[in-house]
């Protein structure tokens, strides 16, 4: 079982990349370190649908060659993981968020979005960062498809906040009316992971930043 804490790889300086380019904490590792929790689902196209439900205006349902019908966007952006490592300059391309929030609106109440992933897996967001015009579910990083241990067919990202706010292998979008701790909120991780504000832990939260544990 790989879990965050493994498999970091080693430090490598970069010459040339500007110190406000990187978080507080951070570095560049060699390649694309793999975390997770738990095993790697395997992906069955024919079983493998796209839910957006709980509060929402419009509730919606796409199989697999449904949604990658939806339109597409690429955006380039730096990728931080709550673990120290980052990623600058990646190419994500996938279905942005703002096109999910069109097709399947939330119902005016709703102020979070929880994202569902394989095997009951969650990360919750405020609204408006899951609204950001650079968040998106990507199928492909730098031009190729995203490997399975990387988040195949789908994973969410988030460059604003910290990596484990996108999870990977994602299934559904739930609309909130009220903060709900995801996951790894519930074991200990800051709700709000501003990797700016270096917001890794539940430990640093202030008044307003999450629900209670």
């Amino acid at each position: 079982m790989t879990t965050p804490f493994s498999r970091l790889g080693a430090k490598k300086r970069v010459e040339g990349v500007p110190a406000d380019r990187l978080p507080p904490g951070q570095y560049i590792p060699r390649g694309w370190p793999v975390l997770h929790y738990g095993p790697v689902p395997k992906f069955k196209p024919d079983a493998w649908d796209f839910r957006v439900f709980g509060a929402a205006a419009t509730e919606a349902r796409w199989t697999w060659p449904e949604f990658a019908q939806l339109p597409r966007t690429e955006v380039r952006a730096d990728f931080h993981c709550v673990t120290k490592f980052s990623l600058l300059d990646s190419t994500w391309t996938g279905v942005a968020t703002t096109t999910l929030l069109d097709l399947a609106p939330p119902a005016p109440a709703a102020t979070h979005v929880m994202v569902w992933a394989e095997y009951g897996y969650s990360a919750n967001l405020r609204l408006e960062d899951f609204a950001s015009d650079r968040s998106l579910f990507a199928t492909h990083r730098d031009g190729e498809p995203l490997t399975p241990d990387h988040g195949f067919p789908l994973r969410l990202i988030v460059p604003d906040l910290y990596a484990w706010k996108g999870p990977k292998w994602a299934r559904g979008i739930e609309y909130l009316t009220a903060d709900r701790r995801g996951f790894w909120e519930e074991r200990g991780y800051h709700n709000r992971a501003d990797p700016w504000r270096e917001q890794r832990y539940s430990y640093q939260e202030g008044p307003g930043d999450g629900p209670e544990l």
